[in-house]
Formats: C-alpha cells, structure tokens, sequence
C-alpha cells in the first residue's frame, strides 16, 4: 500500500525540492505560479470580491492572485496546518484555513482556484471533494483546477521521482471532467498548457495556440456553477 504523503513533512524544503525537480524547465518556482494566476486572471471577466485557493500549501501562488485580483479577499485552506503556519508568516491580508469537518463555515466564493491538488486525493474521495468545491462555490462562480498532465513522459518522471508525490495517481483529463460533472459543476473548458520554457520566449508566444494538444506538462480545466 501506498504510504500517504504528510504535507507537513515538507514546509521548509517545498520550493527547493521543486526547483530541483524543474529547472531544467524554469530556473524559478515562481513561473509556475504566475504562468497559473496569469490564465486565470484572463479567464475571469467578472468582478471578484472573494477567492479561495483550495489546498494553499505554503501559499506560492497566494501573492500572484492578489496581486491579479487585488480587490478580493483571498482565502487560502490546506489539510496541512504546518503549511499553513507557513503560509501565514509570509502573507498578510489573507485568511488562511485548516481543512476539516468545520472548514465550509468559511462560505462561498466567486472563483476557486486549484493547482496539482487533486492527484494526492485518494480515488475513492475525488468526487466528495469536487462536491465540496461546489458547494463553496457561489452561482455562476469559476473552479480553475490545474493537473499533471499523464500523457506526458518528462511529467510522469518527475512525479515518480519526487518524494512530496510519493502518493500521487495522476488523473486524466477525462477522469476529471467526469468528476466534476458527478459533482453538478458544468466544464466548460479544457486545454493543455507548459509546452515551452519561457526562456524560448518566442515559442512561448504560442502556447495558447497549442491548448489542443496533450503534450503539455499540464493541462487546466474551468468549470462553472450553474445559477
């Protein structure tokens, strides 16, 4: 069996470890986070007034969204509540939430951003927690959820080899969108994305033209909340 992965095992070596697993793609952590906050950003039309990053860990993508949404109120919540003591140090202006059974007081929101979450949730509870996101989600409002894209084999070797995904089953495009169409959210979109190295800037001009294509390192999907 599987031994789960304890987030709070990796606090203090997080970015480092990714940067080892990905600099032969970006010499920083940070583009991964602002490349994500970026699409979502251009996604979203309507005004936010609150936001969640659902599985916040220690809060790397938590300055790029308020920076892309600085007239929200952001919201971070992990299982992880050393990541989050980690998060809280670094981040001010932000409330920050231990996922649990009294978790869903924090109420509803506009858009719910989630990224590589979802292949470290056993099988079994993909759909409750996809039911969760709705839930939290206001009518109308946006779930953005970013994956690792399986059908890429740079992508399997890194996770297989990193020991914070020692856990992890990736999960299919098409395995996702069935999940969160089981949990009453509309898909309304999906693309692959993390094709080039922004060091090769002019390909990487291109990168939304190639959404189609299941050779990206990742791929996202935007589902919405019926009104």
């Amino acid at each position: 069996m599987t031994r789960r992965v304890d987030f709070d095992d990796f606090t203090e070596n997080y970015n480092q470890l990714l940067n080892e697993k990905t600099r032969f793609f970006s010499s920083g952590e940070e583009y991964f986070a602002r490349y994500k906050v970026d699409l979502v950003r251009e996604r979203v039309s309507s005004p936010v007034s609150r936001l969640l990053e659902y599985g916040c860990g220690i809060g790397r993508n938590i300055s790029f969204l308020q920076k892309a949404f600085p007239n929200a109120n952001i919201v971070g919540s992990d299982v992880s509540g050393a990541s989050l003591e980690v998060a809280r140090r670094h981040h001010t202006g932000v409330e920050f939430v231990q996922e649990n059974e009294n978790a869903d007081s924090i109420g509803q929101f506009d858009v719910i951003f989630v990224a590589g979450v979802f292949h470290h949730v056993p099988i079994e509870q993909r759909v409750d927690v996809a039911r969760v996101l709705s839930k939290r989600l206001l009518p109308g409002g946006s779930l953005f959820v970013f994956e690792h894209n399986p059908f890429n084999p740079v992508t399997r070797h890194i996770v297989n080899n990193c020991p914070y995904d020692e856990d992890a089953v990736l999960v299919k495009p098409s395995e996702l969108q069935t999940i969160l169409r089981q949990a009453a959210l509309s898909v309304e979109r999906k693309a692959y994305c993390l094709f080039v190295p922004p060091r090769l800037s002019l390909l990487a001009q291109l990168e939304k033209r190639f959404g189609w294509l299941p050779l990206g390192g990742q791929y996202w999907l935007e589902a919405r909340r019926s009104l």
